[in-house]
């Protein structure tokens, strides 16, 4: 079923994401195969639509995958058979200001369980020249609850 705002999905958004914790990411390879790789992205929610962001190594692999075609897919999954599938474009973003945000994101938990202190993996804090940030804008957000198998999907900008 088809919403008309993230809002009507927000609240199990947050509650199957905090739950499951980490996500498939998959990203399309120079021959256009998928390429899946299992990270932990932070979200929240800006002017009414989803956001997300992911603090990660700059890999040639990634900075390949993403340069060619920067749509990727986030699923998450439980045994409870609850999921998420977030659709959504990605993009470096070097902003000092934005990676001090996303390193807080990170460490408080947003949503609230998800996240961890990053200073374990880059020792010299927000601005280690080995952080980086990926900025994730959904275009489709699906949510399933496993109990009944009910699909909510949102729809935004297709970018």
């Amino acid at each position: 079923m088809k919403v008309e705002s993230f809002a009507e999905i927000q609240p199990a958004f947050f509650e199957y994401v905090a739950d499951i914790g980490y996500a498939t990411m998959t990203t399309v390879d120079s021959r256009n195969r998928p390429r899946a790789r299992v990270m932990l992205a932070v979200w929240e929610v800006v002017e009414g639509k989803p956001r997300g962001w992911l603090a990660a190594y700059r890999t040639p692999v990634k900075v390949a995958h993403l340069a060619k075609n920067p749509h990727t897919t986030f699923s998450y999954w439980s045994p409870r058979q609850n999921a998420v599938a977030i659709d959504c474009v990605a993009r470096w973003d070097d902003d000092p200001a934005v990676r001090r945000q996303v390193w807080e994101l990170y460490r408080k938990g947003s949503p609230p369980g998800v996240g961890y202190d990053p200073i374990r993996f880059w020792r010299g804090g927000p601005d280690d020249p080995e952080y980086h940030v990926l900025r994730l804008d959904p275009w489709r957000v699906q949510v399933v609850r496993g109990r009944d198998l009910t699909s909510r999907i949102w729809v935004g900008d297709t970018l």
